[in-house]
């Protein structure tokens, strides 16, 4: 069974999205900030990571940047969820190496169609 890391400080988005990807098969994890998902990463790495970009202390973005320039998580599939439509953030979030990025409120079958995409493509 595939695992993926949700990385969100809203309760009630990372209620859904676990409920959203455990009925769609996989396995979940949850980290309501930065630091936490780079230590579970660093742990136990997921196999897709959908990281939001407002994080308390160690923000989405750096994130992704820290996980691309290491090269044990370099190609670690990671989809963006954010808040923020603004095209100025999308390009930072694909420049950094987001595998996707996607804007909040979303469609939750986009959703899990694009994890199952990136999935199938590292399988």
């Amino acid at each position: 069974m595939a695992s993926v890391l949700v990385v969100d400080d809203e309760p009630n988005i990372v209620l859904s999205l676990e409920f959203l990807m455990e009925q769609a098969g996989f396995e979940v994890t949850t980290a309501e900030d930065g630091e936490t998902a780079l230590r579970f990463i660093a742990d136990d790495a997921p196999d897709l990571v959908l990281l939001d970009i407002s994080l308390p202390g160690i923000g989405g973005f750096e994130v992704l940047e820290r996980l691309r320039g290491d090269s044990a998580h370099r190609h670690l599939p990671i989809i963006m969820l954010t808040a923020h439509g603004r095209e100025v953030e999308r390009e930072k979030g694909l420049a950094l190496g987001a595998d996707d990025y996607i804007t909040k409120p979303f469609s939750t079958r986009t959703l899990v169609d694009k994890v199952r995409a990136l999935l199938d493509k590292d399988a």
